[in-house]
């Protein structure tokens, strides 16, 4: 009976993996109820590994080549089963095969906007995003952790939770640095090299190594880019009073263009005299600057007289005024009081 039950086994004379994907990280030679042929060959590829694991246990790493499985090819295994050196067997092993090969362009991004303090501008929230590439160097650490007794595993599997330990550690690379956000563009690659330190260790610890990882773009949510930039245009312009002489400037013309123009000024429209007078003598400035002073200061005389506003300009201040109002942020007797002192100019 002994001898029909060993007739019947059937025996596994060839092991190999031929990857047929890029992503399976770990994958279980089908040993269904076959039995390992003593003298069996394992083919191991460059850039795999292959692990017996008897029982539970981890007992022999083979690294690429082709080997005859013998008791002296498994010394380990043959140890656990307490094989005799002039015994020779079909014996039952679960032998697990792992990609070493470089996982590439891996994307990595925080999902919601880290919040850090910024020696600029206060507490701000920042979004970043960039690649990193890993592999495999210790299948044991991997097989106990990771992957254990599934028939295979995947990068895709991994990479949610190395994405995620990624961004966990950013805003603490963001505080440690110091660096306001205006200077980070500069900074990126010193960034990603901090970033990559502090994760070494989580990657190791799985098994893994983490060859690279880079950061290509550390920006703002919208709404703060937006104001940033407004604040980069004021600034570009020679600060805050030359940016406001700018965007009167370009109110006037647009207030011409209102609907009614200057004759639909009596339907329900008002005016404060403080505001028009603001932008007469705003716009008085801009089309006649004052000369630099000279070096050396004259006794006092007495102040030249008011520069002499044109017709046009007062047709032009009524009607931004008319404006003004139909946004309702002047009431009508301060229009009827400012365009009654304006139309008295024209004469």
């Amino acid at each position: 009976m002994a001898l029909m039950d060993f007739i019947k086994k059937q025996f596994i004379d060839i092991i190999q993996w031929t990857e047929d994907d890029t992503d399976t990280m770990a994958w279980r030679f089908p040993m269904a109820e076959f039995e390992i042929q003593h003298g069996a060959s394992l083919t191991v590829r460059e850039s795999q590994v292959a692990v017996f694991v008897n029982e539970g246990q981890i007992a022999d790493v083979f690294g690429p080549g082709m080997y005859k499985l013998t008791t002296q090819t498994l010394p380990v295994l043959t140890y656990l089963k307490n094989w005799d050196k002039l015994f020779e067997s079909p014996f039952k092993s679960d032998v697990y095969f792992f990609s070493t090969r470089q996982k590439l362009d891996r994307k990595w991004g925080t999902p919601n906007p880290v919040t850090i303090r910024d020696k600029d501008f206060g507490m701000v929230r920042l979004r970043a995003f960039g690649i990193y590439a890993f592999h495999l160097t210790d299948p044991k650490a991997f097989h106990t952790t990771i992957s254990g007794t599934l028939e295979s595993y995947t990068s895709e599997q991994l990479e949610g939770q190395l994405r995620n330990t990624i961004v966990g550690h950013i805003s603490d690379i963001f505080g440690e640095s110091g660096v306001p956000f205006i200077d980070m563009a500069g900074n990126q690659d010193e960034f990603g090299k901090a970033l990559k330190a502090k994760l070494d260790p989580m990657f190791q610890q799985y098994g893994l190594s983490l060859d690279s990882l880079n950061v290509q773009n550390i920006s703002l949510p919208e709404e703060l880019q937006a104001m940033l930039d407004k604040r980069i245009g004021v600034n570009m312009m020679g600060g805050m009073q030359a940016y406001t002489q700018f965007q009167t400037a370009e109110a006037i013309p647009l207030a011409a263009k209102n609907e009614g123009g200057l004759a639909g000024l009596g339907a329900g429209v008002g005016v404060g005299f403080g505001v028009g007078q603001q932008v007469a003598a705003s716009m008085a400035q801009s089309l006649n600057p004052a000369p630099a002073p000279a070096a050396v200061s004259p006794a006092p005389t007495p102040a030249p007289a008011a520069t002499p506003v044109s017709a046009d300009e007062i047709v032009a201040t009524i009607e931004k005024l008319h404006g003004l109002v139909g946004k309702g942020m002047l009431s009508q007797a301060e229009f009827d009081a400012k365009k009654a002192e304006l139309l008295k100019k024209l004469g």
